[in-house]
This record gives structure tokens, sequence and C-alpha cells, in this order.
């Protein structure tokens, strides 16, 4: 009991003091935030047109596989937020420097682990990110609420919807830790990487929603974790998902949380094993 205690007030200062140092240096997040609502506009006009071809001048009685205009501009709002909390820049790429660099010796002699480390690290990103990013998160969303037509969802949903979230941050950092722990087995990663990314933007449904794939990619797509990374939330969100599946998709997006944190550790262990460091 008291090693268990001794270790969460070890992590729970590290937490604090990446928090104080996040705060302290990043105070480009409020505008770096909305200039990162920009590219929105571009599908705003780029759905506008479509929508207006559709529905011969009269886009707002267009429908594409259930999408109303106003539910694809939301879809594309909440997407943002979904990637907020699931992107991981830098990780993957930067735990193989630590690994090719040989930084990584620290992780090997300091009483924590390089994978509750950054855990914290980026964690106390996010926290420090939507602390000072949420203002300009409710100014675009109060611009764009006409878009809601719906309005909040019920709260079973709206649990649902915030349990996806959390989970979401959860898959992408576990996620890229294991690309990232290739790098024991091979120095650069950085194609591996790059190739990952781009499947990523596509089938994470940043890029559009994953219900306008056709069979069979729709049924293939789905049985990856990707779509948990942007579509799933925003989908929970806008009652696409129905409320017999919810719970369901849920565990199964939970399995894909626990298949990558056993994924990132299974490989730190064999990847130190084979790890050679040289050097003071």
């Amino acid at each position: 009991m008291n090693a268990a205690l001794a270790r969460a007030a070890g992590w729970w200062t590290i937490l604090c003091i990446a928090l104080e140092e996040r705060l302290v240096y990043r105070g480009d997040f409020a505008l770096g935030t909305l200039m990162r609502f920009l590219p929105i506009v571009t599908q705003i006009f780029l759905w506008w047109a479509i929508f207006d071809t559709i529905g011969h001048g009269t886009r707002d009685s267009a429908n594409i596989v259930g999408y109303s205009f106003s539910n694809m501009v939301a879809y594309y709002l909440l997407t943002m937020v979904s990637r907020a909390f699931s992107s991981m820049p830098g990780l993957a790429s930067g735990i193989a420097l630590q690994i090719r660099s040989g930084e990584i010796k620290k992780y090997l002699i300091q009483p924590i682990g390089m994978l509750e480390f950054l855990l914290l690290s980026r964690l106390a990103h996010k926290l420090a990110y939507y602390s000072v990013a949420v203002l300009p998160f409710l100014l675009v969303f109060s611009i764009c609420r006409g878009y809601f037509v719906d309005g909040w969802p019920a709260w079973d949903l709206l649990a649902g919807y915030v349990a996806a979230l959390l989970m979401s941050f959860l898959l992408g950092f576990f996620l890229e830790a294991s690309i990232g722990l290739i790098g024991f087995w091979f120095l650069e990663v950085s194609s591996l990487l790059f190739i990952y990314m781009l499947f990523n933007f596509f089938l994470s449904g940043h890029m559009f929603p994953l219900d306008m794939l056709p069979a069979p990619w729709d049924r293939l797509v789905s049985m990856l974790p990707l779509k948990y990374l942007a579509y799933y939330p925003a989908a929970i969100f806008l009652g696409k998902v129905p409320r017999e599946e919810l719970i369901g998709e849920l565990w199964i997006e939970a399995g894909w949380v626990v298949f990558f944190i056993v994924t990132a550790r299974v490989a730190y262990r064999l990847g130190v094993r084979r790890y050679s460091g040289y050097g003071g």
C-alpha cells in the first residue's frame, strides 16, 4: 500500500510540473486553436456546393447518407474536438529519436517508466491546452450553433460521447507509442509514421464521415480502431449511433485501448532487452 501511494505521489508530482511548464510557455494555444478551425471554412464551402447541386439550389432539402448540410458542418466541428483529444503530434517520432540517440537510457535508471512519464506529459499537455483553448472553442461553437439543428443529445448519448472522447485520448497515445517503439528494431520510423498518418487522416473520419464509404469498405474500416479517433465521438453526439449499439461499441473501443496498452508495454520490454547503450 505504501509503495502504491508513493508511486501515485510521484506521478502526481510529474503531472503538476509538466502542467506548470506547459501553462508557462503555451500562451499560443488560444490563437493556434482559432487558426486550426480555419480549414473548416473551406470544407463548409465545398459541402455547400455539393448540397446545392444535389438539392438543385435548395441545399437544406438535400440529404447524403443521413447527413443534411447542417449535420455535415456540425460533424466537422465535432471532429476537431475529437482530434484535439486523440492527436499526439511528435509522440512516435520523439520515442524513436530517444531510442536512436540513446536518451532512453534515463528511463532505465530512474524510478519511473518511459510510457508512464510520457502519458503524464501528454495528459498535462491536454489539460493545459483545454484550459486555454476553451474560449476559442466556445466562440466558434457559439457562432456555428445554428448548424446543430437537433440541439444537445440526450444524457445517455452525451455520457457516451464523453466516454468515447476520453478513450480516444488513451487510444491515440498508446497506438502512436506502439509505432514509436518499433524504433528498437528499426531506428528510422519516419516512413512508417507517414504511412500511418496518411491512413489515419482518411480512415479516422477526419476527412469525411465514414458512413459514406460503400460496401465492403465500410465494414472493413469499421473493424479498424482508427474510427474511434475522430468519427465515432462525433457520430455519437449527432445521434448516428443507434442506442442499442452504443454500449457494445464503447466496449469495443475499450478493448482496443487495452490491446494497445498491452502492445506498447510488451514492445517496450522486448525492446529494452535488445537495446544497447554506449557512452556516458
